[in-house]
């Protein structure tokens, strides 16, 4: 089995189990987006400006790894046109049920975003990629990716996990593990995830991720902090992740 067989597989089973960001908004949240009133996030505590989507009637925007019925759900309810890339079926699932209720059409599209995108060259306005990447190995090609798929002008904005989750132990007290995280190279840090049913995850640096959508063409205009939602990290208040929005 390959270890993005793996993920499918554990996040599906998270997904059965109640995850949070496989659970569609509701009704009530999907009328409050159509008047402006919302929030997205795309890590786990601190909501997007709205400054960062802009007026998105009639935009073409990819939800990339974004399955869940929750931040395609919001941009669908602002006039978008969504497409939503995911490798699990059940992400997918909880999309298309949402815009059933809702009436609104989505393309699905069951994909690994660490391959080529299954789309054209600059087929989208805007790219919604809240927190996965964590999930596979090698995140400059996703950039490039990124960059070929969006419209001259087009938008990026994404949740990063920045690592610090990986080099603490499970109860946030003591550092045990070195950088990069890589259970497909380190055997100890694969045993870790096995114990804690966490599938196959990688730490990523800054380089990576913010460098890298520098050297994949883009121009970063904004970006902020964010936290876990509980644990040792977050009563310490030190950030685990970064929310980026780029321009192509």
């Amino acid at each position: 089995m390959g270890y993005q067989e793996k993920n499918i597989q554990t996040i599906e089973r998270w997904i059965e189990e109640g995850w949070r960001w496989g659970i569609p908004i509701d009704h009530t949240t999907f009328e409050r987006a159509k008047d402006g009133d919302f929030e997205m996030l795309l890590t786990p505590t601190r909501p997007i400006p709205h400054t960062w989507l802009g007026d998105l009637q009639g935009k073409r925007v990819l939800g990339l790894a974004a399955g869940g019925g929750q931040q395609m759900a919001l941009c669908a309810a602002m006039g978008a046109k969504c497409t939503v890339l995911d490798y699990s079926a059940k992400q997918l699932e909880a999309d298309a049920s949402i815009a059933k209720r809702e009436g609104y059409e989505i393309t699905l599209v069951q994909a690994d975003m660490s391959k080529p995108l299954p789309f054209e060259d600059e087929s989208f306005d805007l790219i919604i990629h809240p927190v996965s990447n964590c999930y596979i190995e090698e995140v400059l090609p996703l950039w490039k990716e990124c960059r070929r798929v969006l419209k001259p002008g087009g938008r990026l904005l994404s949740g990063l996990d920045i690592g610090t989750n990986y080099i603490v132990d499970e109860n946030e007290e003591r550092v045990i593990n070195h950088l990069p995280f890589n259970p497909l190279r380190d055997v100890e840090q694969a045993a870790q995830l096995e114990q804690q049913d966490g599938g196959i995850q990688f730490s990523h640096t800054i380089d990576e991720q913010l460098r890298g959508q520098l050297q994949a063409g883009f121009i970063l205009i904004d970006l902020f902090e964010d936290y876990n939602e509980e644990g040792r990290l977050a009563e310490l208040h030190i950030p685990s992740f970064v929310a980026t929005y780029a321009k192509k």
